[in-house]
């Protein structure tokens, strides 16, 4: 299963207008979608290894451009969005990244790029809580920064070599990533 979906992003990654496609996803991902862009960056970064640290501060923009969005979304309609939130089973989510926001600040939304939790939960409960929008900018630079421009590296670093491998063990990983975040959740109600 995912074997496939790997070789169908690798296509689409050399696309002629993958860039475009790039951006796109990474905005979605910060405020609705729920495919995170690595699933893009690193085939991409593949293709195009000298583009590797262009391609990074694409996806960090475009990712910081559509947390902005979903802050607005926080901000101005967090009442009519909850029931969606609620809909799509992401109210335990949203409700971790009002606690973290409460007891950590700015310094969550650094973390939050390495977490579990949906980045568009993040931005969505960043402005429903009025966080500070500059700390909230930063933040987001400084975290999905990091965690793009590290998925960069690696892939840069490990080139064709990394891609074998990759696509070798792609659906024991994609498995694996499933386990981890149902394992995750199901701590977490229990928790």
């Amino acid at each position: 299963m995912f074997k496939g979906l790997y070789d169908r992003v690798l296509l689409w990654s050399r696309h002629r207008h993958a860039r475009r496609y790039l951006a796109g996803l990474s905005f979605a991902e910060a405020t609705f979608f729920p495919v995170p862009p690595d699933v893009m960056l690193a085939p991409m970064v593949l293709a195009d290894r000298a583009s590797a640290w262009r391609l990074a501060l694409l996806t960090t923009l475009t990712s910081v451009i559509g947390g902005l969005f979903g802050y607005l979304i926080g901000l101005l309609s967090i009442e009519a969005v909850l029931p969606l939130i609620e809909r799509l089973g992401q109210l335990d989510a949203y409700r971790a990244a009002v606690a973290a926001f409460q007891d950590y600040g700015v310094w969550f939304v650094i973390l939050a790029g390495f977490t579990p939790i949906p980045f568009k939960i993040i931005t969505i409960a960043a402005g429903a809580l009025g966080a500070p929008l500059i700390g909230f900018v930063v933040g987001s630079l400084i975290g999905r920064g990091a965690r793009f421009y590290l998925v960069a590296a690696l892939i840069w670093a490990g080139g064709e070599r990394a891609a074998e491998r990759l696509r070798e063990w792609i659906d024991l990983l994609g498995w694996l990533a499933v386990a981890v975040v149902a394992i995750g959740a199901l701590v977490w109600w229990l928790w």
